[in-house]
């Protein structure tokens, strides 16, 4: 038996107590040879319902076993389904009215739609690899390979084709990629700002593509910069390693912290240019898997406090660097 998901049990129900909505009610192929399997082999992959006897995954599956007779059928009971999703899949009439649903809104129901379908999905697979007769539809060879129990397509399409609105689900993935950036805390914020009001933007009824491109660049471009910083930084720390061992200087008196009111030294431009010139490539001279396994917690956690400081204090560099270029073309204006 499958271990269950979070917010799933797993328990017998009747057939005739399930509800099918309207989202369900599209060609579902070739029962028969379902049917078949299932009456052979037992059902191996339980329905997905919700609290409320809402069919959310299966609908091939229940129309094979109501195509048998069965009275009772085993069902994993999905809870912390939003109410909004709920109220879609108990839908009984395509032409039910209602308020038509926001890009965002569709998108967040696509997204609660497409994990439930990802949870159904792994469990299906599970039971088919590891049956006792092995018979696993499409995941694998058997010595009766039975017919697959789901609709043709990508779980991303069929999660999108149940969404009202007849948005594409690389629109929608667009969107969730967007909610990610804006929601992600160890993204710059400024590109959290950005995306936040892109999705702003699509909400007011802007096109998806432009703005998720644009993001998606500047994602890139924030990404690569921090890399190239990064590697910058370990450069110089391992040139001031070996400069340090060969004894080619002799270590500098460490400077003060803070003063003496308490405020951080401001140190003069000699060393930083003396500190990041010891750092050039030092990167190259660790190695990220022994790393991981010998530092301590504490460790790491400084690692990542001092190089998030570095990218937040190169950001503003930079800014201050281009403001600065920008004063003697304003002056001779």
């Amino acid at each position: 038996m499958t271990e269950p998901q979070i917010g799933s049990i797993q328990l017998d129900r009747t057939v005739e107590s399930i509800l099918v909505g309207t989202r369900h009610r599209a060609d579902l192929g070739d029962i028969d040879a379902l049917a078949a399997s299932i009456g052979r082999d037992g059902l191996l992959q339980p329905l997905t319902i919700t609290i409320d006897g809402v069919l959310v995954c299966g609908a091939r599956r229940l129309a094979a076993i109501k195509k048998l007779g069965w009275r009772t059928v085993n069902v994993w009971v999905r809870s912390g389904l939003s109410d909004r999703l709920g109220q879609l899949l108990a839908e009984q009439d395509d032409n039910m009215l209602h308020k038509p649903y926001t890009q965002l809104e569709a998108a967040g129901l696509y997204r609660e739609l497409k994990q439930v379908m990802a949870e159904d999905a792994a469990r299906r697979k599970s039971a088919t690899q590891f049956s006792s007769e092995n018979q696993p539809g499409n995941d694998g060879a058997g010595k009766f390979p039975a017919p697959s129990d789901t609709p043709r397509g990508r779980a991303d399409e069929q999660a999108a084709a149940m969404i009202p609105g007849g948005a594409s689900y690389k629109t929608l993935d667009k969107i969730g990629y967007l909610e990610d950036i804006a929601n992600n805390p160890t993204q710059p914020e400024t590109l959290r700002a950005e995306a936040a009001a892109g999705l702003e933007r699509i909400e007011a009824g802007d096109p998806v593509h432009p703005i998720y491109q644009a993001i998606r660049d500047a994602d890139t471009t924030a990404r690569e910069r921090r890399e190239a910083e990064m590697h910058a930084r370990a450069e110089a720390a391992v040139a001031h390693a070996k400069s340090i061992k060969k004894g080619k200087r002799t270590p500098p008196k460490p400077l003060p912290l803070v003063s003496g009111d308490g405020q951080p030294v401001r140190y003069p431009l000699r060393a930083f240019v003396q500190t990041w010139g010891e750092l050039t490539n030092w990167w190259t001279h660790y190695d990220a898997d022994t790393l991981a396994r010998e530092l301590t917690d504490e460790q790491f956690e400084n690692f990542l406090a001092t190089t998030d400081g570095t990218v937040r204090f190169a950001d503003a560099l930079r800014a201050a660097r281009e403001i600065a270029a920008e004063r003697p073309r304003l002056r001779a204006l």
